[in-house]
């Protein structure tokens, strides 16, 4: 049977069928991805892929997914069997998001030491820019610290209109209300026992777990408090979500500061 022939009946052009597959060239990119997951260990094809088109290659997320498989660069996550309960957000929650300083988030996340000892992280997100603002680590933080981490953030960054936070006794104290009276800074609280209503910073204690508390051995609070503070500007840097550092949001921040 001619070759023509045998194109047509299966449907195929005879160019195709002469066409000579060329060599896709992965072993540059299998390279890269394997260094990239060595140094971001926690990180998915999705977030390596992003980073590797940071470079400057053309890649394609699912050629990144197949190898990234094909390598055994991923791993294993407890995933949960129950899904939470979906709540309808109140009005205040369904305003859009449109400028920075519009509304924070803090919360408290806790690790330990070599040594057994407990200490404590505060964490203060901006909610439109996702930026992780500060992350106090020491092994107590009580309200009067809270409030010298806020005065300090207000001075370098100007004032939020709000501060989401949860029913924690460091912000429920008069001394945080009495600081952001003063300020004219409204204190909003989540209702008790929805940590979704605080999903940003939640989202953002998850990943700072993830990728620098589980991922690290802290030895003393100087040396938690390096390894953090170095995350945090990598975070912020690198690994915030691609729209939000698109040149629109920098416009954005320009009004919003000549304002």
């Amino acid at each position: 049977m001619s070759e023509r022939r045998a194109c047509r009946l299966i449907g195929l052009a005879r160019s195709t069928n002469r066409r000579e597959l060329k060599a896709c060239g992965d072993d540059e990119i299998r390279g890269r991805l394997e260094q990239l997951a060595r140094e971001r260990q926690r990180f998915g094809y999705r977030r390596l892929t992003a980073l590797l088109r940071r470079e400057g290659r053309k890649v394609n997320h699912k050629k990144i997914y197949r190898l990234y498989h094909a390598m055994g660069l991923a791993m294993r996550r407890r995933i949960r069997r129950h899904a939470p309960r979906r709540l309808t957000p109140p009005t205040w929650e369904k305003v859009g998001l449109t400028r920075p300083n519009q509304r924070w988030a803090m919360d408290f996340v806790s690790d330990t030491l070599a040594d057994g000892r407990t200490f404590r992280a505060l964490t203060v997100v901006d909610e439109f820019t996702r930026e992780s603002l500060a992350i106090e680590v020491d092994t107590s933080l009580p309200g009067l610290r809270v409030i010298r981490v806020l005065e300090k953030l207000f001075a370098e960054r100007g004032r939020p209109e709000e501060i989401r936070v949860d029913h924690g006794p460091e912000f429920v104290s008069r001394a945080l209300n009495a600081c952001c009276e003063q300020h004219r800074v409204l204190l909003r609280f989540i209702d008790p026992g929805r940590p979704m209503q605080n999903g940003f910073v939640e989202s953002f204690n998850g990943r700072f777990r993830d990728e620098c508390l589980n991922a690290n051995w802290f030895l003393d609070v100087r040396s938690a408090r390096r390894t953090i503070e170095s995350w945090r500007l990598d975070y912020n840097s690198q690994q915030r979500c691609p729209s939000r550092l698109a040149s629109p949001c920098k416009h954005v921040v320009a009004q919003h500061n000549l304002k």
